[in-house]
């Protein structure tokens, strides 16, 4: 049975059990790197592409190694040209290919805005889905040290106005993984946007191959007074916020979103008709 049928299957567990039950720890950036490699493992169509991802240090420390483990036909840098090499990508994925294009920076995604909006986002509706292009766009937003006004944009808000482009943003290690290995099992477009600082967090992640359903949020924090809606590192702020609530006397629920695109409406909703507060 194909890999991306198995992740497909999962879909209808209950994730975030599975989170909460685990003992297995793993960094944010080692689950990253296993996503990474059980992709390569299973799937010989997987390739990485991306300035820096074969740097000893890998790109931010996820693509550590892989070039190593599977060889530079599979794990490459490329140039600094960002339109260009999206196009490529686009046309291997047309092809066949399951692409995942690691971008150190967001901000220079705008350099390849007319491959990701007029061509790989339009073409499985253009050709009546007969045509697929399963890419995946990854990069990290958030400041850090020496960093300018053009490499510290979070351009979320941009992506999520694009018809035929999902939007996922993971927030723990679980997600994280769950989350690549659920986007390179797409026959579609998908752009990750993680954030920098949670890269310091770990948590619990199965070793197995596992999928993060699109468009499916979780409750961090169950509340009964106050809904706070977040993505990203902001779960993390919302939490700490909810528990100075806690500290008033209001109990505060927390929804992590995981995606933006599709967005999970039905759990909002349905927090905000026992709290009566968004």
């Amino acid at each position: 049975m194909p890999w991306t049928r198995i992740l497909s299957e999962q879909h209808d567990i209950p994730l975030d059990k599975r989170e909460e039950s685990g003992n297995r720890v793993l960094s944010y950036t080692d689950a990253l790197n296993e996503a990474l490699r059980q992709a390569l493992i299973n799937d010989e169509r997987v390739y990485i592409m991306g300035q820096g991802v074969d740097d000893p240090c890998g790109c931010f420390g996820v693509t550590r190694g892989l070039k190593e483990d599977f060889g530079e036909a599979r794990v490459f840098d490329t140039p600094i040209s960002e339109n260009s090499l999206t196009g490529i990508a686009v046309g291997s994925a047309l092809a066949g290919m399951r692409p995942v294009y690691c971008h150190n920076r967001p901000d220079f995604l705008l350099l390849a805005m007319d491959q990701i909006v007029n061509h790989a986002s339009k073409w499985n509706y253009m050709f009546g889905g007969k045509a697929n292009v399963p890419l995946v766009i990854w990069s990290v937003i958030a400041r850090g040290w020496g960093s300018g006004a053009q490499h510290s944009q979070a351009l979320h808000g941009l992506f999520m106005h694009i018809p035929g482009l999902k939007l996922a943003m993971p927030t723990t290690p679980y997600d994280a993984k769950g989350l690549m290995l659920s986007a390179i099992a797409d026959d579609n477009p998908v752009v990750i946007l993680e954030h920098k600082w949670l890269f310091k967090q770990s948590g619990n992640v199965p070793n197995e191959l596992y999928a993060i359903p699109f468009g499916k949020g979780v409750v961090r924090k169950y509340g009964s007074d106050i809904t706070i809606v977040a993505i990203s590192y902001m779960v993390a702020e919302a939490l700490i916020a909810a528990r100075e609530l806690e500290r008033e006397g209001i109990s505060a629920e927390v929804i992590d979103l995981r995606t933006l695109k599709p967005l999970d409406l039905d759990i909002i909703e349905s927090s905000v008709a026992k709290t009566g507060r968004l």
